[in-house]
């Protein structure tokens, strides 16, 4: 594995300037990213069995790790959907490749979006976590526009150890995360 950027930029930058804004007592209290999930939801998996294998393709070469397929917890009969049918994949990154995917998501994806003016500084669940949505897997290089069947959007939550979400927000933008001015 390469030498993960935004580690050192966290550990270089980032600590000592929460340190110092929350008045910490100890590095150890000062917020950290825990892991990173992406999800990509499937409704039409129900009609194309193909469409499971080309999202697990796409995920798997996005963030270089082997995803699960989640299945239908229960049946709801107007969607035609029955217990256990496929209707997603999904992903948890830990250790350098978290630190990898969040320093390409920063400084690639997000600037690759179309129209992008920034990304919501409202979307932290009021425990420091933070969850966002790209419509398009194109925004990622590695994806090559001919290989790809259909565009699907995919959910990147971003799980802290922080205890709010004022201390998760202010360690995320000091990371380069590019929340719209309000």
């Amino acid at each position: 594995m390469a030498i993960v950027r935004l580690k050192e930029k966290y550990k270089a930058q980032v600590v000592p300037a929460m340190l110092s804004e929350f008045s910490y007592s100890n590095v150890h209290q000062v917020p950290n990213v825990e892991k990173i999930i992406v999800n990509v939801g499937l409704g039409e998996a129900l009609q194309n069995a193909k469409a499971i294998e080309r999202a697990i393709d796409d995920v798997r070469i996005i963030t270089g790790q082997q995803p699960i397929v989640t299945r239908a917890r229960k049946s709801i009969a107007t969607y035609k959907l029955r217990e256990g049918n496929p209707i997603g994949v999904k992903v948890t990154l830990r250790g350098s490749r978290m630190w990898d995917f969040l320093d390409r998501l920063l400084n690639i994806a997000l600037a690759r979006q179309r129209d992008f003016r920034g990304i919501s500084p409202n979307s932290f669940d009021g425990r420091g976590n933070y969850s966002l949505g790209l419509t398009e897997q194109l925004v990622w290089p590695e994806i090559d526009y001919d290989k790809i069947d259909k565009i699907r959007g995919m959910g990147v939550t971003i799980v802290t150890t922080a205890k709010n979400d004022e201390e998760s927000r202010q360690m995320l933008r000091l990371m380069g995360m590019p929340f719209k001015e309000k």
